[in-house]
């Protein structure tokens, strides 16, 4: 869920400030009343009521990356595993896990080729 904007915060203190009550606030703004709360007691510190930034880890791939993965997986797309990861460590210095690259390659929409080099049909003539 995406935080709310520092404008509808700065709405709903300036409502409180004039004489709203917290709850018809959290109502009238379709917020829950302990955000409401929240940012009345933050405003009333005097700290910032911009959103912080989201928590957890930045991602493995950055752009750069990720174009360069979309393009391997459209020019060879029946490459390993293994030959992709290689593929970013020695062109984008990025060393990912198997399992975050398929997250990756999923993310794309693309699915994981499975076999050698050729379809299966022509394997098995």
């Amino acid at each position: 869920m995406n935080a709310y904007s520092e404008d509808l915060r700065k709405k709903i203190v300036e409502a409180l400030r004039r004489g709203l009550s917290k709850s018809e606030a959290a109502r009238i703004f379709s917020v829950s009343l302990s955000s409401v709360k929240r940012y009345a007691r933050i405003a009333r510190e005097g700290r910032s009521l911009t959103p912080k930034k989201r928590p957890g880890s930045k991602p493995k791939l950055d752009e750069r990356s990720r174009k360069l993965l979309a393009a391997n997986l459209e020019e060879r797309p029946f490459l390993t595993l293994q030959d992709r990861r290689e593929y970013l460590g020695a062109v984008a210095s990025v060393d990912l896990s198997r399992s975050t690259l398929c997250r990756e390659i999923k993310r794309m929409n693309s699915t994981r080729k499975k076999g050698g080099d050729q379809p299966r049909s022509a394997m098995n003539p």
